[in-house]
């Protein structure tokens, strides 16, 4: 690969969510800073909503390393669950003294000695739902009659739902009224703009291991405008174009190593395809070395 061609230790825009590449920006910072102040206060439902590509699953596990005690969470990545499935999930990552074969209400009331357990020792359970615009409507109202455990003085449960915009037209529904009203924190992530866009590829590299622009601040125009600010349009086509200028031996990515990796992404805008289309011929290609 072009690790050691560029000076990384490691592969920069990869889509696995490493939170060591977390992106301070100001969406994302807001929105990690608004869900922590929202659990601090106790708060028994807060939404999360952004497109696809956004970034959210990289800010869940940003927010999950920042729980530290008296924060005790849950992560649930994998919605589609029935109602019973759920509480499994939950009781497992709760450590609940359970065992395969108990009843359905045994269940609910192990979840809720151990809340209690949990809550004597000034814990506070968080779970938080990757992906929630894919949990089931029964399933969903299941965690919010499970939210419903609490002490006369505080909620025993709090749950962050997160999801794609698609969410927004789940909790919508008429059956899902009661959940709605409970939401009292919503936040919503946005694209990159363009200057954020050239920031993010520098911080990206940087954290790589590499100080130095790889990048031309003009391809990095043209990544902007080809993925529409979207993080993991942006990574998927830097990879592609550090591929290409690997290939070539070359030491910098170029409009021409970006229009290529634009044309060969589907997901990419109408207006970054078309400008990628003047800049991938052949004569803005960078000359080969002799070496390469």
């Amino acid at each position: 690969m072009y690790v050691k061609n560029f000076g990384f230790q490691e592969l920069p825009f990869s889509l696995t969510p490493d939170t060591s590449y977390f992106y301070r920006e100001r969406s994302h910072e807001d929105a990690l800073r608004n869900l922590l102040f929202a659990l601090e206060h106790g708060e028994g439902f807060v939404k999360l909503v952004g497109e696809v590509g956004t970034g959210k699953t990289l800010l869940c596990r940003r927010l999950l390393a920042r729980l530290e005690k008296p924060y005790r969470a849950a992560y649930i990545p994998n919605p589609m669950l029935e109602p019973e499935e759920l509480k499994w999930a939950i009781a497992m990552e709760l450590e609940c003294d359970v065992e395969r074969g108990i009843s359905a209400s045994d269940l609910t009331n192990a979840i809720q000695q151990r809340l209690l357990e949990l809550a004597a020792d000034e814990m506070r359970v968080v779970v938080l739902v990757d992906e929630a615009q894919a949990m089931p409507e029964h399933t969903l109202e299941g965690l919010r009659l499970l939210s419903n455990l609490e002490t006369e003085k505080r909620k025993l449960l709090q749950v962050i739902l997160v999801g794609q915009p698609e969410l927004d037209a789940v909790l919508a529904r008429k059956e899902l009224r009661q959940l709605r009203q409970r939401i009292t924190f919503s936040e919503r992530l946005s694209s990159f703009s363009l200057g954020e866009v050239h920031r993010y590829i520098e911080h990206r590299t940087s954290a790589a291991g590499q100080p130095l622009d790889v990048f031309s601040r003009s391809s990095a125009v043209l990544v902007g405008i080809a993925s529409g600010g979207v993080a993991r349009l942006i990574n998927i086509v830097c990879h592609k174009a550090l591929l290409l200028a690997y290939s070539r031996g070359d030491t910098t990515v170029t409009l021409w190593h970006v229009a290529r990796g634009v044309l060969d992404t589907e997901d990419c805008t109408r207006k970054g395809r078309s400008v990628a289309r003047l800049f991938a011929r052949d004569s803005f290609a960078p000359t080969v070395r002799a070496s390469a």
